[in-house]
């Protein structure tokens, strides 16, 4: 390498927590704003989830499928998320799950997929943002406007993740004020009742399969930053099921203030965006701007999640020697630059695809990569039984495949109610999936492209050398405890002396 060029920091896939990759002066993230960031990868609060009202036929689906769904589906995915990410404190997250059950070539596959689903999905946030601030802008004060909102966004997630985490923080304080004040104002009127409505004639069931299931997602986006993050081992438990907690009760208790109070002939009115109407019959105007500004907030924090999950993903992918290693540099501020400048590239070519296109397309991707995920960590629990687990779920193998079956069911269900037009859309996205890993394959053999795995042969994980990294830390930091112990000991003897 000659004078000048930009060194990329390299690291062993499966490092522990200081690896080259960490620098130690750059900020970790810490509980709280992770906990912050997963709620913005799953939610961002209750807009959104109006649809699920009309698309089930009234109330009593809705309610019960938030209530009773994260039972089925999002607890298991948050408490495999916790295991995994514990297991494998890396950037790159479930792709290095994959990768070390099945192989480099379905971990590329995984990370393409979730990728691509990462960035339909964050191509609805600044969409939303300009609809909820005006419907009659032209076509190019529109496209414009997208353009700079997506730029201005994604700098900010240039500027650094810690910033994001910070920024996530707030945004969800101010995103969810509105529906407690709304919640408070609504009791004396709650009529429960009304809760428990439901009109057949209404019911469209694949509307209300993907609206639950995207807004009950994406538990697992946080784990791609899993290298970011403060003692990882003890932190994603916790911030997993502090934002399961967190989501929940944002989708139901609102639901619950909403629909209690307004008559169940306006079921067929609760679309995106209802709230604000909501807001209007239950407090005035003033609680009426409160949630449509509390919605435009909102989906800026759901698009900074998503846009940090997808670029630390592929810097993790570059790291392994899946991707060229331009993926893995990063700026001044400990971001992945040329993984955040794609994403965005991708976002707003994305953009312009209709709301339910989109929705439907990124599920489907979903569900394929959460298959994987499920069999990579079944897998995991046959093939490694004695990986190091910081956390791990109380369960044996037989437990651990109970866990999946739910959940599974669901993907199936989901992916069934899919159009034919989703089924070729997908099938041709996996096709070019599996040509495009055999083309950076060969991309490495004539080093045309430079990669931080620089031998032509495949990326594989070495899963001894990690769980012995990681038992050599556990040592050293328990040796270190032992010694201060010691040395506070020796102090104490001395002053009594």
């Amino acid at each position: 390498m000659g004078e000048g060029e930009e060194v990329v920091e390299e690291s062993p896939v499966g490092a522990t927590a200081s690896s080259a990759t960490k620098s130690p002066s750059r900020p970790r993230l810490s509980v709280l704003p992770l906990i912050a960031l997963i709620f913005y990868d799953v939610s961002g609060g209750p807009f959104g989830v109006e649809d699920s009202v009309r698309a089930g036929g009234g109330p009593l689906l809705a309610l019960l499928g938030f209530i009773v769904l994260p039972i089925f589906w999002s607890l298991p995915e948050a408490l495999i998320t916790a295991e995994l990410a514990a297991s494998f404190p890396e950037n790159g997250g479930y792709v290095i799950w994959v990768s070390s059950a099945f192989g480099p070539f379905w971990g590329f596959q995984e990370g393409f997929w979730k990728w691509a689903s990462g960035t339909l999905d964050n191509a609805l946030y600044p969409v939303l943002f300009l609809d909820y601030i005006s419907h009659s802008l032209s076509f190019f004060v529109r496209f414009f406007s997208l353009v700079f909102l997506t730029a201005a966004l994604t700098y900010l997630n240039y500027r650094g993740l810690h910033l994001v985490g910070m920024s996530a923080i707030a945004l969800t304080a101010f995103s969810l004020s509105p529906f407690i004040a709304m919640t408070f104002l609504a009791i004396p009127r709650i009529r429960p009742n009304r809760w428990i409505k439901f009109d057949r004639k209404r019911l469209d069931l694949r509307a209300y399969f993907n609206s639950m299931f995207w807004n009950l997602n994406y538990w697992d986006k946080a784990s791609t930053l899993a290298g970011e993050v403060d003692d990882p081992g003890r932190s994603f438990p916790k911030a997993i099921f502090g934002a399961v907690i967190l989501v929940v009760l944002s989708y139901a208790v609102p639901l619950l203030a909403g629909t209690g109070v307004l008559d169940e002939a306006k079921t067929g009115e609760w679309t995106d965006g209802y709230f604000a109407q909501v807001g209007l019959e239950i407090g005035g105007r003033w609680l009426q701007l409160w949630i449509q500004a509390a919605a435009a907030m909102s989906n800026m924090g759901l698009f900074e999640a998503e846009m940090s999950s997808d670029s630390f993903q592929l810097l993790g992918m570059s790291e392994m020697g899946m991707l060229p290693a331009i993926f893995a540099k990063r700026s001044k501020y400990g971001t992945p630059t040329y993984s955040i400048l794609l994403s965005a590239t991708g976002v707003i070519i994305l953009s312009c695809m209709s709301f339910q296109e989109i929705i439907e397309f990124l599920n489907f991707l979903y569900a394929l990569g959460m298959l994987l995920e499920f069999a990579a960590f079944i897998k995991l629990r046959i093939k490694k039984p004695d990986l190091y687990r910081p956390y791990k779920i109380p369960v044996n193998t037989i437990g651990a495949v109970i866990i999946c079956i739910p959940p599974t069911v669901l993907l199936v269900v989901v992916m069934c109610l899919a159009s034919t037009r989703t089924f070729v859309v997908t099938g041709c996205v996996m096709i070019f999936g599996f040509l495009l890993y055999f083309v950076i394959e060969k991309l490495k053999e004539t080093k045309w492209v430079e990669f931080m795995s620089t031998s032509s042969e495949k990326v594989e994980i070495d899963e001894e050398a990690y769980v012995g990294l990681l038992l050599e830390g556990s040592s050293i930091r328990k040796e270190e405890v032992l010694q201060e112990e010691n040395e506070s000991s020796g102090e104490g003897i001395t002053k009594i002396e």
